[in-house]
């Protein structure tokens, strides 16, 4: 059988309207911009703003938080790669069966592990139990709390670990956040309200039910991966075996068997295997060109392993040792280029490449409106890409 050939120029189309960013196809407000990425990066609290910004017209932080913490449809939720991402509140169920349950039982293992090895416990399994049974005891009644104030009233979490014995950077390593990490993966509780500014996350926790209202609805695990690999497919298709593996932090035999049950179609991809949902088969139409700034850790960067076609040659420049992606310039579905903030929060554009004159003129004016919609408010990305370090120094 002749597989259908999907060229770079389909996939990039099918990445500027499916992710919202070409202005022609940008969703009309921040739930719909996340459901079109199955979610929105998390983990740097700035990241989820400036991704829902480049993909709906006229975003305000108000509206996004309204989202966040008023109506609640979208909600922070430790999933995939154990990285905090924001879902819409529909995808919970499926992000919960098919990442989180296997983060969490990750995360146990490793506290009961250290717990016994610091001798806090001879039992670090019982440990872990009475720790998250007094946290879900103190969140009762629909309270929320930061992760210190249950600490200062919950003797047991007042533990830690040493590390770098006898080093000039040693120190101690606090139990605590571990243990909320172990609980927000297993759906026992949430980020809820944010007591900082809306680049700076200091969440207050409080239990999912009372969050939402409701738990978590329950799904087995191959229920769960097969609706992500589907919502993935969707939103990245086409994409190859190692891209979803990568996505979902799972196993190849996981990927496979999602694949079978959704009855993907593979594709050629310049060589390489790739998968379509077999409803979404038909060449996409083209887009007219675009441009869009996207900001480090964007889901559209972020969203494949195997990233040549749209990244180039700059994967030393735009992502750090770790594979965290730095700000990007897109245009017509490729990087061409960085943007960055001076010491006074002004946003500057760095072409990487001459992408023509069309290009810099429109990233150009992409980057006087994010000037004006940020206000003079200085982004700090957690994971700065070498380019960024290096045009922030100067």
């Amino acid at each position: 059988m002749v597989l259908r050939t999907v060229d770079v120029g389909e996939r990039r189309a099918r990445l500027a309207a499916r992710h919202r960013i070409a202005p022609a196809h940008r969703a009309p407000d921040p739930v719909e911009a996340a459901k079109s990425m199955v979610c929105l990066h998390g983990t740097d609290p700035a990241t989820v703003y400036l991704s829902a910004w480049a993909r709906v017209d006229d975003l305000s932080v108000a509206e996004l938080d309204d989202a966040l913490y008023v109506e609640r449809s979208l909600v922070k939720h430790l999933a995939m790669r154990r990285t905090v991402f924001v879902f819409p509140r529909a995808a919970l169920p499926a992000a919960q069966a098919g990442a989180s349950n296997r983060v969490a039982q990750a995360q146990r293992r490793s506290v009961i592990k250290d717990i016994e090895r610091a001798e806090l416990h001879e039992d670090g399994a019982r440990w872990l139990d009475e720790a998250t049974t007094k946290v879900l005891h103190a969140l009762a009644g629909g309270r929320e709390a930061t992760s210190s104030e249950l600490r200062s009233e919950i003797p047991i979490l007042d533990a830690s670990t040493d590390y770098g014995i006898g080093k000039s950077w040693g120190g101690k390593v606090p139990f605590a956040p571990r243990v909320m990490t172990v609980l927000s993966a297993s759906g026992h509780v949430v980020r809820a309200s944010n007591n900082g500014h809306w680049r700076i996350s200091r969440p207050n926790w409080a239990r999912t039910g009372a969050w939402l209202g409701e738990e978590i609805e329950p799904r087995s695990e191959s229920e769960g991966l097969r609706e992500l690999v589907e919502m993935w497919l969707r939103a990245f298709g086409p994409g190859t075996e190692a891209d979803i593996k990568w996505w979902l932090g799972s196993t190849v035999k996981g990927v496979r068997a999602a694949l079978a049950d959704l009855a993907a179609v593979e594709v050629d991809l310049d060589g390489r295997t790739g998968y379509l949902l077999p409803e979404d088969v038909d060449p996409a139409p083209p887009v007219e060109p675009w441009g869009a700034l996207l900001p480090s850790l964007d889901p559209t960067t972020m969203g494949w392993f195997e990233r040549d076609w749209y990244l180039g040659p700059y994967k030393q420049q735009l992502f750090d040792t770790s594979g965290n992606a730095g700000p990007t310039a897109w245009w017509d579905g490729r990087i061409v280029g960085t943007w960055w903030q001076t010491d006074d929060g002004a946003v500057r554009l760095h072409m990487l490449e001459d992408a023509g004159a069309d290009a810099e003129a429109f990233l150009s004016d992409e980057a006087a409106r994010l000037d004006e919609w940020l206000g003079g408010v200085r982004v700090m990305p957690r994971f700065p890409s070498p380019l960024a370090k290096s045009l922030a120094a100067q």
